[in-house]
């Protein structure tokens, strides 16, 4: 439970003397209504192939062959050509597309750099493995949500 300060309370009553209490009111809304700004979308899939148990350690690199434009908060926007290092493997289910999670690689697009999400496979092509050693693990709904 949030607590306020004594002049806190003093203000809104204050505002709540001269203004009247529909506006005072709907004021306190907007003040103290907590929003949240993370969206929680559908699993794209129910396990993944990462380097390490907390999918930290880069699997590979790998370049992108086609443009691809994000359907929603999940996905990386990609230019072709750009370096992508690649954190995780979706295993799709039957009938799914297969996608993989990781982050642009590039001084030409610093704006992008750091942020991981998700791409389609098919519009890059691996061009280095970092390693071979991979573990299966179960996603979660962290996985999918957006900020």
């Amino acid at each position: 439970m949030r607590t306020y300060t004594h002049s806190q309370q003093s203000l809104v009553l204050g505002l709540l003397a001269r203004m009247g209490y529909p506006l005072v009111i709907l004021l306190c809304v907007g003040l103290f209504h907590q929003t949240t700004r993370a969206v929680h979308m559908d699993k794209l899939a129910d396990q993944k192939i990462c380097g390490d148990a907390e999918c930290s350690y880069v699997l590979s690199m790998a370049t992108v062959l086609d443009y691809f434009i994000s359907p929603d908060c999940r996905f990386l926007n990609l230019r072709k050509g750009q370096v992508v290092y690649v954190y995780s493997k979706l295993i799709a289910a039957e009938g799914a597309g297969v996608f993989w999670s990781g982050s642009i690689y590039s001084e030409r697009y610093v704006d992008q750099m750091g942020i991981i999400g998700y791409f389609p496979a098919t519009v890059v092509k691996e061009t280095q493995r970092f390693t071979e050693n991979t573990v299966k693990i179960q996603t979660t709904d962290m996985d999918f949500y957006c900020d």
